[in-house]
This record gives C-alpha cells, sequence and structure tokens, in this order.
C-alpha cells in the first residue's frame, strides 16, 4: 500500500470519536454545550466603518522645508532637488510632470 507522505497525520489526542459509544469511553472527556467564546472576538472589540471619531484627536508632526527639497508646481509632491526638470516665472516643476 502507497504512503501518502503529504497527508497531515492525526495523532491519538486529534481523533475524535464518532459514535456514542466512543465517546462514553473516552476517559476525562469535557461535556459542556457552551461553546469557547474569545473575548477579543465579540461585538464589542470590534469597530464599525462609519463610527463616531469627533473626539479624538490627531496629532501629525510638520517637518518644515528642507534646504534640498523643492515642491513641485504641477503635482504638489515634495521632491528632491535633483529632480527639478524646469524653472519659470517663479514656478519649480519636477521631472515626472515635464515628461
Amino acid at each position: 500500500m502507497a504512503t501518502d507522505y503529504d497527508a497531515p497525520r492525526k495523532s491519538e489526542a486529534d481523533v475524535v470519536p464518532e459514535s456514542l459509544d466512543e465517546l462514553q469511553a473516552v476517559p476525562g472527556a469535557v461535556r459542556t454545550r457552551d461553546a469557547d467564546i474569545d473575548e477579543a472576538e465579540t461585538a464589542e472589540g470590534i469597530e464599525l466603518p462609519g463610527a463616531d471619531l469627533s473626539g479624538l484627536e490627531l496629532t501629525v508632526e510638520i517637518i518644515p522645508p528642507q534646504p534640498d527639497e523643492f515642491v513641485c508646481s504641477s503635482c504638489f509632491l515634495v521632491r528632491h532637488r535633483s529632480q527639478v526638470a524646469r524653472q519659470s516665472n517663479g514656478m519649480t516643476f519636477c521631472s515626472e510632470c515635464e515628461g
């Protein structure tokens, strides 16, 4: 008989009795009617979309522009000076917007 080595192996603890007689024969079997409930998975731990977040305060650290950076006048992204494509009338454009 061929053996499938990729099939999951079951230990004696993993074998589930299939009949009532086998269940009654297992010593020390726990018989409870309530399912195990993980408190972290209850509805109180779930945050729903559209929840009221008006009481929260967000803090964002604003870093001033660095001497080697510029803001593209077309895409308004902060870029490194090495990405300047052209400057005209006080406006600076990056290489991606000019390309």
